[in-house]
């Protein structure tokens, strides 16, 4: 099957040999943070190249959507929905053309490219109907010809960092909702995806410049030294929102804590999923193979950790070994291909290093785990490994396609296994018993932010507030009430009365 040139790709996008990687509303020009160049880890060719904003471009940038701010926060909240409906329709035009841009720059398969952009379009669906539903409640005052209610404000600019397995999805699931907040967004972007970035820039700012209001999504592609610490610590952006590892999660923790500023931090995963011996382990098997080597084991929710109740365990174990075996494996942009490359070759490196450490603690190498010898120097085989349930190497997040099977007993010791790591992201249990489910989603059960029954962790809708627990940071986005992260709380009281009562029955008289 022909793979579709990067050359079209990029000419249907905007997208030039040479980039600005700052935006305002208008383009800077000639951004002064030096230049980098994007490569695709598909082939190791040079895509095209982006001139990274220095620190005078970033507070350009800052103080244009402060001013922004200032007028969008009245602009009516359905109306500012109407501008996010607008950039749905956009995306939708651009879904295949942004969804090849994202396989080629990052590396998923084209039909998780795709996927991604749906994600943004969904994303753009829900914050439209969000836009006339910022609701506050009214509580009832202790004192006569009294009301009281809170109301919902928006809280200014926000600022946004993503990660690079998911270069686009992320950005629309903190953008798209603080605007129809009322806030403005400045987004910093993964210096391994900074085309997909501007891509997006460019559609939205089509809608924007449509409906005059240039200036509400703002791009900063640079160095984390000269841009990203700048972010952290400016204090005219209340919330950072910022998707990474743990390790970067606790840099912006500590500065952005250091100000009182607010976070939102989407970090490591090192998912689990329990499989007892009740299961439909046809439909078990298909739910890990996808959840285990989508995105070739790049997703926070990818599934690291794969719990087997013994009676079960060889079976299991033997037809994962065998779906291994039929994984397609090449360029992204291939329609035929089930899992691409890793991002870069250091994570190829990283990858290796794991396994090698995983078999030094004890661990057994059943398939899989070597680099292979294609273009690009950044395509793997998908790992399994048998491992003992106190091997240290399992409470760390390995980002890359390597599972690691742990046999069990009863249910009581997987789940203890199952929460025994630092991370709380995405869980899930196979089964066809009900008090198994239910004691798997009970206080007693997986201790996650995200706990599913006979689905995988992966794949979550955005209906839902996404997010996790312990070291993935405490951080909820997308849907539910997740938008109130990007607004202030009101509380107000009105008196209508002559009089002036005070609460708790207090009596102030002169």
């Amino acid at each position: 099957m022909a793979i579709l040139p990067a050359s079209e790709i990029l000419a249907r996008l905007g997208i030039e040999p040479v980039n600005s990687g700052a935006c305002y509303g208008p383009w800077i020009e000639q951004p002064a943070g030096g230049e980098l160049i994007s490569y695709s880890p598909n082939d190791g060719s040079p895509i095209a190249a982006v001139r990274m904003a220095s620190a005078e471009d970033y507070e350009r940038v800052v103080a244009s959507a402060v001013e922004v701010f200032e007028r969008w926060r009245m602009f009516p909240a359905p109306k500012r929905g109407e501008i996010v409906r607008q950039i749905g329709d956009e995306l939708r035009r651009a879904k295949d053309d942004l969804g090849a841009l994202v396989s080629l720059e990052m590396g998923k398969i084209l039909a998780e490219g795709r996927g991604e952009v749906q994600e943004m379009i969904d994303m753009a669906d829900f914050a439209v109907g969000l836009s006339r539903q910022l609701y506050g409640v009214t509580m009832t005052s202790e004192r006569p010809r009294h009301r009281m209610y809170e109301q919902w404000h928006p809280l200014g600019v926000v600022g946004v960092i993503t990660a690079f397995n998911f270069p686009v999805a992320v950005w629309a699931w903190n953008a798209l909702i603080a605007a129809v907040c009322g806030d403005c967004v400045v987004w910093k972007p993964s210096s391994e995806t900074p085309l997909t970035a501007i891509a997006v820039q460019k559609i939205v700012n089509r809608v924007l410049e449509r409906n005059g209001w240039l200036g509400v999504f703002n791009l900063v592609i640079g160095r984390g030294s000269e841009v990203g610490e700048r972010l952290l610590a400016d204090r005219r952006i209340p919330l950072i929102s910022a998707t990474g590892s743990c390790a970067m999660g606790r840099r912006v923790a500590e500065v952005v804590g250091r100000r009182l500023g607010r976070t939102i931090l989407e970090l490591g995963g090192n998912n689990g999923v329990i499989i007892m011996e009740d299961a439909d382990l046809d439909l078990a098997l298909r739910a890990v193979l996808f959840g285990a080597i989508g995105t070739a084991g790049q997703r926070c929710t990818t599934i690291r950790r794969l719990f087997l109740q013994r009676s079960i365990a060889a079976r299991f174990t033997e037809s994962l070994i065998a779906a291994y075996r039929q994984i397609r494996i090449g360029h992204a942009l291939d329609e035929r291909t089930l899992m691409g490359p890793l991002v870069n070759r250091q994570a190829v490196a990283d990858m290796m290093a794991g396994i090698e450490r995983a078999r030094g603690e004890g661990g057994e190498l059943l398939c899989g785990g070597r680099p292979l010898d294609l273009p690009g120097g950044c395509y793997v085989e998908p790992a399994l490994i048998r491992a003992r349930p106190d091997m240290p190497v399992l409470r760390e997040e390995l980002f890359a396609p390597v599972l690691y099977l742990i046999e069990f007993d009863d249910l009581e010791q997987a789940i203890r296994w199952h929460n025994d790591v630092p991370q709380g992201l995405s869980s899930a249990i196979f089964t066809r018993n009900l008090i198994a489910a239910e004691t798997f989603l009970s206080p007693c059960g997986s201790d996650c932010g995200i706990a599913n029954v006979n689905i995988g962790t992966s794949g979550a809708e955005i209906g839902g507030a996404f997010g996790g627990e312990k070291d993935t940071g405490g951080g909820r986005e997308a849907g539910s009430d997740a938008w109130k992260a990007y607004m202030r709380r009101q509380t107000v009281t009105i008196n209508w009365s002559s009089e002036l009562p005070l609460a708790q029955g207090i009596r102030f008289e002169l």
